[in-house]
């Protein structure tokens, strides 16, 4: 079975780079000042375990399989 992975881009960057929930948190609390980040991560998860690509302030978050086995081949 796979698991989701978080990936974190902020906007003049084009490298994705995996991010621990601490360090979502820590950006979410940067980037929106005296919000939740607590609920803001956790709609983030939500909408990205769809597929989506959700941006908070000047970082981007989208999450990425992991695991599960070899892919198929194409």
């Amino acid at each position: 079975m796979s698991s989701l992975r978080l990936l974190t881009c902020f906007v003049k960057e084009t490298r994705w780079v995996p991010t621990r929930r601490e360090d979502a948190l820590r950006i979410i609390s940067e980037e929106m000042g005296g919000a939740d980040p607590e609920g803001i991560l956790a709609y983030v998860l939500e909408a990205t375990k769809e597929g989506k690509t959700v941006t908070v302030g000047e970082c981007r978050f989208r999450q990425e399989a992991t695991g599960g086995g070899p892919s198929p081949s194409s």
